[in-house]
C-alpha cells in the first residue's frame, strides 16, 4: 500500500522545508492529481497494546530517574506567555508549558539543531550536528521539487530556483534516512535498561531500517512520514483554516493524510484530535511504565500545519476577530492543554521528582501560516539562521536536581540534550565518534566553569552561521550576502556590522571555513531553494528591496 504513495505522499507530507513557495494559479490540475494519486484507506481505529513493566516498583537503590523529551512542531517563541508575549496579544496563556520553566530552567538562549525539522531532531536524537552525518536536508522526492519550484505567482519578484544539474546525485527516497551507523539517545538508554518509547513525528526516514523502532525505541506509534492532519477535513469536531497562498497546505489538505503506525504495523485511523490522541497514549506509557525507568520522546505535530482545532477550542476563544489567528491560537491551547496532562500524569504515577522533564521545539515559528509575530521580538522565521528560526522555548525540569526558577543565559543547543539525559541514565556519550551536545547539568548547578558552547554552527546548502561568543555571522551565496551582529547589544539582529568590523569579519569566516571543513558532504542533494523574507510572512509575496535569504531543501 505504501509502495503506491512513495513520490506522492511520502514528499508532499514533508512539510517542514519546502514550505516556503507562494501559490499560483496553476494548482488545480495538480491538486486533483495529489487527491487520485495519494488517496490511502487507512485501517479503522485500533487500541495500543503498551508492554506493562513490573508490577511492583523495585526496593533499594532507588530507581534511575526517567527522562521525558516533549518537542512542539514549529512553535514560535512569542505563540507561550512564559517569556511576557503569547499568541493573540497573550490572551491564550499557556501555564502548563510555562511550568516546567517555572519549576526548573529557562535556558534564555536555547537553540534549535537547524532551521527545519528533519536536521533539528536527528541533532537532537543524536548529541551531533546533522551535517556531521550527512542528514543536512529534508527527504523530498525530485518531482514534488519540480513541482513546487514552478509555482510562485507573477507578483512574487524573487522566485524559487530548481537544481536539475543535481538530480544525477539524488538516491531514492525511501534511503533518506538517519544513518543506521548513529547511535541514538534512545539507543544509549537502552544500554541503562530503560524502556524507550517514541509517539508522533519522526521525520527521520520512513523504510523500515530507519524507523523509530530501528532506531533504539523499543515502542513506537508514530506518525506517517512527515506531517498529519488533526481530524479529517469534515469531521463536524474540527474547525479548518486553509491558506491559499502556500501550495504546501493546498496539498495536505488534497492529500489528507490521517493514520499512524504502531511498530511496523498496518497504518490506522486515530479515534480523535491528533493532540489528544498522542496524549491519551502517552498517559499510557507512563502508567505502563510507573515502575522500572522509561524514556518517553513525545513529538507532537502541533502546531505545525494543516492549521485545524477542535471546535471546542475554537468557540473558547471568540474574543479573537481573526479566523486563523484563532484556529492557530486554539491549537496552542490544546498543545498546553495536553501537555498539562502528561505533566500530570507523572505525579498521578508518584514519578514526578524522579523525571526529567524536557520541552523545546524542533525550529522557530513558520512564516508559511501567514500571521506575522510568532517569533517576536526576533527577525526571521523558520528556514532562516536568523534568531526567529533557531531561537527556540528550551526548558529542563527535575524536582530537587534543578533549581526552580533558573534563568540561564549562555547558550545551549539542541544536541546537549542527548549528553543531559544520558548523564541522567548513567550512560556516557559514545567514545568512538565526535558528541558535540554536553551535559548541561553541571553549568545550571553551577558546577562547572565558563559557558556549554563558546562557539555554536548552522549549515544549509550554501548558507552557513557561527555563532561566537556574542557575536553571530551568517554568510549567503543566495543572495550573496554576509550579516554580522552583536547579539549582546542587538539580540534582535537590527543592526549589520558586517561592514564596519572587517577584522571580526574575516575572524569568523574563518572559524565557519575551518568548521565546515569537518562536516561530511550531505547524503543527498538539495534541488530546490525559496526565497524567505526575513521581516514578514508568506501571506505578501517577497519583492524587490525585502531582505531575504534562499532556504535549500
Amino acid at each position: 500500500m505504501l509502495k503506491r504513495i512513495a513520490w506522492g505522499l511520502l514528499a508532499l507530507l514533508l512539510v517542514g522545508t519546502v514550505a516556503f513557495y507562494a501559490v499560483g494559479g496553476r494548482t488545480g490540475v495538480a491538486l486533483l492529481s495529489v487527491k487520485y494519486i495519494m488517496h490511502q484507506d487507512y485501517a479503522p481505529t485500533r487500541e495500543v497494546a503498551w508492554q506493562a513493566g513490573p508490577a511492583t516498583a523495585p526496593s533499594a537503590p532507588r530507581r534511575a530517574p526517567n527522562v521525558v523529551l516533549i518537542v512542539a512542531d514549529d512553535l514560535g517563541i512569542n505563540d507561550i506567555t512564559h517569556f511576557g508575549g503569547g499568541i493573540a496579544g497573550g490572551k491564550v496563556p499557556t501555564p502548563h508549558i510555562d511550568s516546567i520553566a517555572k519549576g526548573g530552567v529557562d535556558f534564555r538562549n536555547g537553540y534549535s539543531g537547524n532551521a527545519t525539522c528533519a536536521p533539528s531532531r536527528a541533532a537532537m536524537m543524536t548529541g551531533r550536528y546533522a551535517t556531521r552525518f550527512g542528514f543536512e536536508f529534508t527527504p523530498t522526492p525530485k518531482q514534488f521539487m519540480k513541482v513546487v519550484t514552478s509555482m510562485a505567482p507573477a507578483e512574487q519578484l524573487i522566485k524559487p530556483i530548481y537544481h536539475p544539474e543535481r538530480e544525477a546525485q539524488l538516491i531514492p527516497y525511501e534511503d533518506m534516512g538517519l544513518p543506521t551507523s548513529e547511535i541514538t539517545l534512545a539507543k544509549l538508554l537502552q544500554g541503562a535498561n530503560y524502556h524507550t518509547v517514541h509517539l508522533g513525528k519522526w521525520h527521520l526516514g520512513d523504510s523500515p531500517q530507519f524507523r523509530s523502532y530501528n532506531h533504539g525505541f523499543n515502542e513506537s506509534l508514530s506518525h506517517l512520514h512527515g506531517a498529519s492532519m488533526f481530524l479529517p477535513t469534515k469531521d463536524p469536531k474540527v474547525v479548518n483554516a486553509m491558506q491559499a497562498f502556500d501550495p504546501i497546505d493546498q496539498f495536505l489538505w488534497a492529500a489528507e493524510p490521517w493514520g499512524v503506525r504502531f511498530m511496523d504495523g498496518e497504518p490506522f485511523q486515530p479515534p480523535k484530535y491528533m493532540t489528544d490522541y498522542l496524549t491519551d497514549e502517552a498517559v499510557k506509557v507512563v502508567e505502563a511504565n510507573k515502575n522500572r525507568p522509561f524514556f518517553m520522546y513525545l513529538a507532537y505535530n502541533a502546531p505545525h500545519t494543516p492549521l485545524q482545532a477542535t471546535r471546542e477550542d475554537y468557540d473558547a476563544l471568540s474574543f479573537i476577530p481573526d479566523h486563523t489567528l484563532r484556529v492557530y491560537a486554539a491549537m496552542i491551547r490544546s498543545l498546553d492543554r495536553n501537555i498539562g496532562r502528561v505533566l500530570q500524569s507523572l505525579k498521578d504515577q508518584g514519578l514526578d521528582d524522579n523525571t526529567l522533564v524536557i520541552f523545546t521545539s524542533d525550529n522557530g515559528g513558520a512564516h508559511y501560516i501567514g500571521l506575522d509575530g510568532l517569533n517576536s521580538p526576533y527577525r526571521g522565521w523558520k528556514a532562516t539562521f536568523f534568531e526567529g528560526g533557531i531561537h527556540v522555548p528550551f526548558f529542563m525540569r527535575w524536582p530537587g536536581q534543578i533549581p526552580a526558577g533558573t534563568h540561564y543565559t549562555a547558550p545551549v543547543s539542541h544536541f546537549d540534550i542527548f549528553a543531559t539525559a544520558a548523564a541522567v541514565g548513567g550512560q556516557k556519550p559514545p567514545a568512538d565518534r565526535p558528541i558535540d551536545g554536553v551535559n548541561l547539568l553541571p553549568f545550571i548547578q553551577g558546577k562547572a566553569p565558563g559557558r556549554p558552547h563558546d562557539v555554536l554552527f548552522w549549515r544549509t546548502d550554501q548558507y552557513l552561521t557561527v555563532r561566537a561568543g556574542d557575536w553571530k555571522l551568517q554568510v549567503s551565496e543566495l543572495p550573496k550576502k554576509e550579516w554580522l551582529f552583536n547579539l549582546a547589544t542587538d539580540p534582535t539582529e537590527k543592526l549589520n556590522l558586517a561592514g564596519k568590523e572587517p577584522e571580526r569579519l574575516a575572524a569568523m569566516k574563518a572559524q565557519l571555513t575551518a568548521w565546515n571543513s569537518t562536516q561530511r558532504k550531505p547524503l543527498w542533494p538539495s534541488l530546490g531553494a525559496g526565497p524567505i523574507a526575513i521581516d514578514h510572512s508568506l501571506k505578501q509575496p517577497t519583492k524587490a528591496g525585502d531582505e531575504y535569504i534562499y532556504y535549500s531543501n
